[in-house]
């Protein structure tokens, strides 16, 4: 019977189609771990020169209150205040800075290098663009190829042609060749051994004793199948909701980052009316450091929502499948596994 060759067949081509596509998952990850890298690093930087325009800020800032110190304008509390303000600012630079050389050290990894050999690129939030319009829905049939769905598809494949060959076992199996019996002149030497009748009656209760044993091993493909369609239903399920939830993240950033915007442009011209009062000895310190600090937290946040918008466009990428399609010879996978083999 030609049964068990095909089932046995089906089933390896599963399991290396899910292997496959296991591969595929593992670069989409590492491609996509490697851009967030970049993101972060870029946010980094953002972070690195919004302090140092701070720190530009709070130092003219004292520079003008030590003047007027000098002048009794104000007292040496507005002083020591302004001071304290600067090195507070200075405090944050050299966390920044080392998560920055770790954040290089760790795309030299990514990029299948040593530390000492970093990429030579350096990457500005500025220069990072998102796509013009991002989509609000997206068809189901891109989550369809995502690698863990299809290796998924593929394991359920590759156990379902499991079954068949468990079937295929418990079916007597013997071969017709050109003798078509035996041929004795005594009752004595009708079942001896080679006689071509003694052949199939020894397979055919070979079959009879195994039974129990083939029985069970079909109830465990059996088995083998249904936990195979669980872990597919359940994968599928947690792909569409990363999906969703990644549509939402992009919506909500999208509202915050411009939210953040408007607050950095809000505070920047309160810091600017409020310096310019100062130069004029109109306000106290205390306005001049809520200013400043009201402006580097908007200044931050706004640096924060636009790397959140970035990751989070990364995470709908990978969350779609990473495009692994577009690879070469990944066009000839785009199709189900079963439809493409029966």
């Amino acid at each position: 019977m030609c049964s068990a060759p095909i089932g046995g067949r089906s089933r390896r081509w599963g399991l290396a189609e899910a292997q496959r596509f296991q591969f595929e998952a593992a670069y989409v990850a590492l491609t996509s771990n490697l851009a967030l890298a970049v993101v972060q690093e870029a946010s980094l930087r953002a972070q690195i020169a919004a302090s140092h325009e701070i720190i530009d800020i709070n130092t003219r800032s004292l520079a003008l209150f030590r003047r007027q110190l000098e002048l009794g304008a104000v007292a040496r509390l507005d002083v020591a205040a302004q001071e304290a303000a600067l090195a507070q600012v200075q405090q944050t630079l050299p966390p920044l800075q080392k998560q920055l050389e770790q954040t290089r050290n760790l795309l030299a990894a990514l990029s299948g290098r040593f530390p000492s050999d970093e990429p030579e690129e350096t990457f500005e939030l500025g220069a990072l663009r998102l796509p013009q319009d991002l989509p609000v829905g997206l068809p189901s049939t891109l989550v369809e190829r995502r690698p863990d769905v299809r290796a998924a598809e593929a394991q359920l494949h590759g156990a379902s042609a499991q079954i068949g060959v468990a079937l295929s076992s418990r079916l007597p199996q013997f071969t017709i060749t050109g003798t078509a019996g035996g041929l004795s002149t005594g009752f004595t030497q009708m079942f001896a051994n080679g006689n071509p009748l003694w052949t199939v009656a020894g397979n055919l209760a070979q079959t009879l004793f195994d039974g129990g044993t083939l029985l069970y091993r079909q109830r465990a493909a059996e088995a083998g199948f249904e936990q195979a369609a669980a872990q597919y239903r359940s994968t599928v399920i947690t792909a569409f909701q990363n999906v969703a939830d990644n549509l939402y993240a992009l919506q909500a950033d999208a509202d915050a980052f411009r939210a953040a915007v408007a607050a950095e442009q809000a505070t920047k011209i309160s810091l600017d009316l409020t310096l310019s009062a100062q130069q004029l000895g109109a306000v106290s310190y205390l306005a001049v450091l809520s200013a400043q600090q009201a402006y580097r937290q908007a200044l931050l946040a706004r640096v924060q929502a636009q790397a959140s918008r970035l990751a989070d466009t990364l995470a709908l990428f990978q969350a779609l499948g990473g495009g692994w399609w577009n690879r070469p010879g990944g066009e000839q996978a785009i199709r189900p596994a079963s439809r493409r083999e029966q």
